[in-house]
Order: C-alpha cells, then structure tokens, then sequence
C-alpha cells in the first residue's frame, strides 16, 4: 500500500488538518467552538460596532479561521442575530413587512411588531434587549447599527421618497414608546387593550408616517 493510502489520500489530508491546525493559534471546530465564536462576536460588535466589526476579526479573537466561522454563521447578520440574543430574525420581519400592498404597510409593520412582544419567550427576550439599550450606550449603539441595516433601510428603500429613512425611524419611535408602555412601564388601559384593538388603531398612525 502506497504513502497515500488506500482510500482517498488519509496521511497526506490528516497531516494537512494538523497543519491548518496548529497554524498562527487556529484550532479546528470543537464542542465549545460555536459558543467561542458568538462570544467573540459580542465582544467585536461592543467594541466596534455592527458595521466596523468583520468575520475575519471575530475568527481572528476566536483562534479559527474564518471559513469555520461561516460554517456555523452564514452571515455577519446572522452572527449579530444570536450574539444579542435577538428573537426573531430581523430580515424576516423586513421581508414581511416589504410584501404587500403599500396602503397596508402601516399594519403590517403594527402586525409584525406586536407579534413579536406577543409571545412569552419573545417578550421575556426583548424586556432584556430593551433594558440592555438604555442602560448602555455600547448595547444601544449596536442594535441602532444593526436594525438599521436589516429593517429600516429595505423599508426606506421600499417607500422611494427622499426623506423615507426619516419617515421609518419616526415609524420607530411609535413603535418603541408603545413597547416601553404596553411592555414594561404597563401603562394602562393600553398594557391591557387586546391586540387586534392596537393593530387597528396603530396601523393608520404608522401609515400616516410613511405615506401620509
């Protein structure tokens, strides 16, 4: 039997993972690898940024490269998603609120929004992203990055007006007072008004905002 092997080359291919490996500090994926990754990311996106921060610094901090990186991540996007721990992924509700009628898209937005506080896990989960917000300025910086990136920009780029950015972000503010009363201060009656009730009166103000 030659060098090589009889199956596809096993010494020369196991002593090229061994050199990949023990290259500048790289290690290959392991049972914590995924975990080092988000960690470093976190620490990246604090340092950073969302949009300064890139796969090749987060592989570098994580001692991989950065092909294992999109191994587990296909995108820096998607890397942001669970580094903060966010519950539902934002091109998704982007994508849900682009698709339809543009009369309609104050209650898509309404819809979309809301839907996510709904859910148990999904409040619990965005109490604690809101509460990181105003309480750090790193936190509150990267989340404003990186939405704006994955939702207000397509939504903007969507209304093709010259002040869409501006008409989005005040769609934003709506959205964000109503999570601080509904959510966390429990400002009656409006902590306790059932949903389809604030879709119906929400929709038309953020509609106003965007088209109006």
């Amino acid at each position: 039997m030659n060098a090589r092997g009889g199956s596809g080359g096993t010494a020369d291919s196991g002593a090229a993972r061994t050199t990949t490996a023990g290259r500048a500090g790289r290690r290959p994926g392991g049972p914590d690898t995924r975990g080092e990754i988000l960690r470093a990311a976190r620490e990246s996106f604090a340092d950073k940024g969302f949009t300064a921060t890139s796969i090749r610094a987060i592989a570098r901090e994580a001692a991989v490269d950065a092909a294992l990186v999109h191994h587990y991540f296909d995108s820096k996007d998607e890397l942001f998603i669970e580094a903060m721990a966010i519950p539902v992924d934002p091109r998704q509700i982007a994508a849900r609120i682009i698709d339809g009628p543009r009369d309609e898209l104050g209650r898509r937005i309404a819809t979309a929004f809301l839907g996510v506080w709904e859910s148990a896990e999904g409040q619990q989960r965005m109490k604690a992203i809101v509460r990181s917000v105003v309480s750090s300025d790193e936190v509150a910086r990267i989340m404003r990055e990186g939405i704006t990136r994955m939702i207000i920009q397509p939504v903007a780029k969507m209304l093709d007006v010259p002040d869409a950015q501006l008409r989005v972000t005040l769609v934003a503010t709506q959205l964000i007072g109503l999570a601080m009363a509904r959510y966390l201060i429990e400002l009656e009656p409006v902590a306790s008004v059932d949903l389809a009730t604030l879709i119906d009166r929400l929709g038309p103000v953020l509609q106003l905002h965007l088209t109006g």
